[in-house]
């Protein structure tokens, strides 16, 4: 099942997730609803509250390989190490995009999909998602990482781009 995308400025998107404190056959639907939904938005990653759920479960596929996808449940950051700056769009701000400054490797842990522990070690393109996902469990966009002059021009692009598409729509 596909889900709508919550998209700036919903309010869903800048609240912190719930943990999720068991794995049941709901939770299971949900992380298949946010894999379709993913790979039929063509992103690499998809956080809970983009779908308008605010449990804490993200799902990441940098290679969009399926059936590959990673499933992380109350993930957490445990360490970042490096820098690298890469450039950056989300699914909730279609249209816009920067280069935005993120650890080059993380150690994340949470619940794969069965609720057993995992660590994950990446870096590259999958630790920019995970990173860029967990920023969507605590209630951050990709924007809040950005200076303040980049922000608000960034932001009114997006709205520009939102109104345009609201008058090509009626």
């Amino acid at each position: 099942m596909i889900a709508p995308m919550v998209k700036e400025p919903d309010p869903r998107l800048h609240r912190k997730a719930v943990p999720v404190t068991q794995v049941t056959e709901q939770i299971l639907r949900l992380i298949d609803t946010m894999i379709e939904t993913m790979v039929v938005a063509q992103g690499v990653g998809l956080a809970a509250n983009q779908i308008g759920s605010n449990l804490n479960i993200l799902v990441a596929s940098p290679d969009g390989k399926e059936g590959k996808e990673l499933v992380l449940i109350n993930a957490v950051i445990l360490g970042r190490r490096g820098r690298a700056r890469l450039a950056e769009g989300c699914l909730s701000v279609p249209g816009v995009s920067s280069d935005v400054v993120r650890a080059a490797s993380v150690t994340v842990s949470g619940l794969d999909r069965k609720g057993r522990p995992v660590t994950v070690e990446a870096d590259g393109l999958l630790a920019k998602i995970l990173q860029h996902e967990v920023d969507h469990l605590q209630g951050y966009l990709f924007l809040d990482r950005l200076g303040a002059w980049k922000r608000r021009r960034l932001l009114r692009q997006y709205q520009r781009l939102c109104a345009t598409l609201r008058q090509v729509q009626l």
